[in-house]
């Protein structure tokens, strides 16, 4: 075992006999591995922080205010603030639930089981939270948003629907190649989902852009989706398209097979 190899098994838990016998002849590691030791058991002598009982009021208020505002300008949601996206409502709301659900989860922690329907309903708040940045920053006007929108769709629940076919549909529509080229990517978070395969395979045939037409056969060799062999054979075949794909279609097959 090389020092490199012994300084992951440290990050991990899968320290062994070989791991030991490496730690027994190697003076810099015995030494790292007693200063990573000695650091934990400070961090134990810490006292744990309960959060504040109002803070769970607090987020409510301003989840409800937000809400109220939403109601009487819906446009609101779409529309970029003068001040930059971080000013934006739905990001200072995400932010907040983050904190949120961080603080909660710690005196949660220390309260033990009898908070644990809380911490689920807590979960819950924060998840739809995700999902609303995320959908709605898709719907930006601004490029660089919507790739927001993307980064914010790996953070939903892999069976959201509605995220899902807000990806599919820039994967389909969106203008920008960079968007549809991390939209792909970001299904992969839905792999699970027979809707997922079913969508790339469809998309395959309609893209007319080179690297996400390989971002998408790529995918469909991740997903081992061997109902893609049609749509790939076709792919292959077609003397319009580009060299480098119908190259990259004959490979997917022949690992599809």
């Amino acid at each position: 075992m090389t020092c490199e190899q012994a300084r992951m098994e440290m990050l991990g838990e899968t320290e062994g006999e070989e791991f030991a016998a490496h730690i027994a002849s190697c003076e810099e590691c015995r030494s790292e591995v007693s200063r990573i030791c000695g650091l934990w058991q400070s961090l134990d002598l810490l006292p744990l922080e309960e959060p504040s009982s109002k803070l769970r009021d607090r987020f409510y208020e301003m989840l409800g205010a937000y809400r109220q505002g939403l109601a009487s300008n819906p446009s609101r949601a779409s529309r970029s603030d003068s001040g930059g996206w971080w000013r934006m409502p739905v990001w200072q709301l995400a932010a907040a639930a983050a904190l949120l659900a961080v603080g909660m989860g710690v005196g949660y922690g220390v309260r033990g089981d009898k908070s644990r329907p809380e911490l689920a309903q807590l979960r819950e708040e924060v998840t739809s939270m995700r999902q609303m940045v995320a959908l709605s920053l898709l719907q930006q006007q601004s490029a660089s948003e919507r790739l927001r929108g993307v980064s914010w769709a790996y953070q939903a629940e892999p069976s959201d629907r509605e995220v899902l076919g807000a990806l599919v549909s820039a994967v389909n529509h969106d203008a920008s190649v960079n968007v549809r080229l991390a939209a792909v990517d970001a299904l992969r978070r839905f792999a699970a989902s027979p809707e997922t395969r079913r969508a790339v395979v469809d998309a395959l045939p309609t893209q007319t852009t080179p690297l996400v037409q390989v971002a998408l056969i790529d995918l469909l060799v991740d997903f081992k989706d061997r109902n893609a062999a049609d749509a790939l054979t076709k792919l292959a075949a077609n003397r319009e398209v580009n060299d480098g794909v119908r190259q990259q279609a004959r490979w997917a097959l022949e690992r599809l097979q």
